[in-house]
């Protein structure tokens, strides 16, 4: 920012030069008066008409009392023409000089006032407070959030912030205040399409992979306006395969791999189809891509059963080792359906980037929520288990639910 400030007022310099060069170069000068006194020519004029005067006389032309009154006048015209004047006035050295600090200040006030209302001084703001984390060693993801959260309380009105804020929370688990970001951009720079998607997505994995009313007219207002629209489709094959509905999740993510540009997501959506062929019967198409898998058995203690409803919510979820990715893998049960065994994979993922694939070791947790909601509360039920590490002989794993969330 400092740097910014130094280079705006070195480029002003130039244009207070400019605009003030003429009233440091003031000299003295006349004060514009009558026009310029020529006497010799008022003299020979004067001469002039004196000698026709005199030829008249001679001519008999005039009497003696008309020339005498004739050659008065004369007189006292060359008298007015050449008689003593005022002096001219001078201006003083110093005259107009306050007007130079005054336009400079004027000139530097209003460029730099411009400048704040029509340029980025809040993206440099942000993008210093970015760098200024990154660039200190041992900086944690934490610290990012919080710088972003002070610029976030300074400048409300800057979509950027909640833009930037968004994914770093969903990055930590926390989808609640993610969407809320997203929701705050969203009233700032309006309706678009690729952010209500990112918010059906959000809201999606929130209520637990479910397609809620407000998750699904989402996706209605995003596909009205972008019918390939790849992440709302890759949300569609998520359900429908969650569902089941292997043959509609292939037609979803093929769609979707149309629209993508990033090479990830599209492997990911690759990947994910051919889990699907195999859940359909053909193992023949499953070689078109690998994933990885792990079979956990998840159960409750049997001393928090009365804490708990038969409806209540169970989330399984796989992260990786140092939690700098979005959940890898998450699956939804009911506290009916303990002790159940789920398998986790690829198509488990909240987004192409983060994958039971791309990691070699996890950390599973298991909450039960009350609320129904994917985020931490107080008074949840928590089991934890890891790291484990992803092989093809992996054994399944028994994750107990077995403290309550302070």
């Amino acid at each position: 920012m400092i740097v910014l400030w130094l280079l705006l007022s070195l480029m002003l310099m130039p244009a207070v030069w400019l605009v003030c060069r003429p009233l440091w170069r003031a000299r003295l000068e006349r004060a514009p008066v009558d026009e310029p006194v020529h006497t010799a020519e008022n003299v020979a004029a004067y001469r002039r008409r004196l000698a026709r005067l005199d030829a008249a006389r001679q001519r008999d032309a005039l009497d003696a009392e008309r020339y005498a009154e004739e050659r008065l006048a004369l007189e006292r015209g060359l008298l007015d023409d050449t008689g003593e004047r005022a002096p001219p006035r001078w201006r003083s050295p110093l005259s107009g000089r306050w007007l130079v600090p005054v336009l400079a200040v004027a000139l530097v006030a209003g460029s730099l006032g411009l400048y704040r209302q029509q340029g980025a001084v809040g993206d440099l703001a942000l993008y210093t407070a970015i760098q200024s984390v990154r660039n200190t060693p041992g900086a944690t993801p934490a610290e990012l959030v919080a710088r972003l959260e002070a610029q976030a309380e300074r400048q409300p009105d800057n979509p950027k912030v909640w833009l930037t804020l968004a994914p770093l929370y969903r990055d930590a688990g926390r989808l609640d205040k993610a969407i809320d970001s997203l929701r705050r951009a969203i009233a700032l720079t309006g309706r678009r399409p690729a952010l209500l998607a990112r918010l059906a997505q959000l809201e999606f994995f929130a209520a637990g992979r479910t397609l809620t009313d407000e998750v699904q007219s989402l996706i209605d207002e995003t596909l009205s306006r972008d019918p390939r629209q790849p992440i709302v489709l890759g949300l569609l094959g998520v359900a429908a395969f969650d569902g089941q509905h292997y043959d509609r999740a292939i037609d979803y993510w093929r769609r979707a791999i149309a629209g993508y540009d990033d090479d990830a997501a599209v492997a990911a959506l690759k990947r994910g189809i051919a889990i699907a062929r195999q859940r359909q019967g053909e193992p023949g198409k499953a070689r078109e891509g690998s994933a990885a898998s792990l079979r956990v058995r998840v159960s409750l203690a049997d001393s928090l059963r009365e804490r708990v409803g038969p409806d209540d919510s169970v989330f399984v979820v796989a992260r990786d080792i140092d939690g700098k990715l979005p959940p890898l893998a998450v699956e939804r049960l009911r506290v009916a359906d303990l002790p159940h065994t789920v398998t986790l994979d690829d198509a488990d993922a909240m987004t192409p980037r983060a994958r039971l694939s791309a990691v070699e070791r996890v950390r599973l947790v298991v909450r039960v929520s009350k609320q129904g909601q994917a985020a931490p509360r107080p008074g949840d039920l928590v089991g934890r288990l890891g790291p484990v590490t992803l092989a093809d002989d992996t054994p399944e794993q028994a994750l107990r639910i077995d403290r309550v969330v302070e």
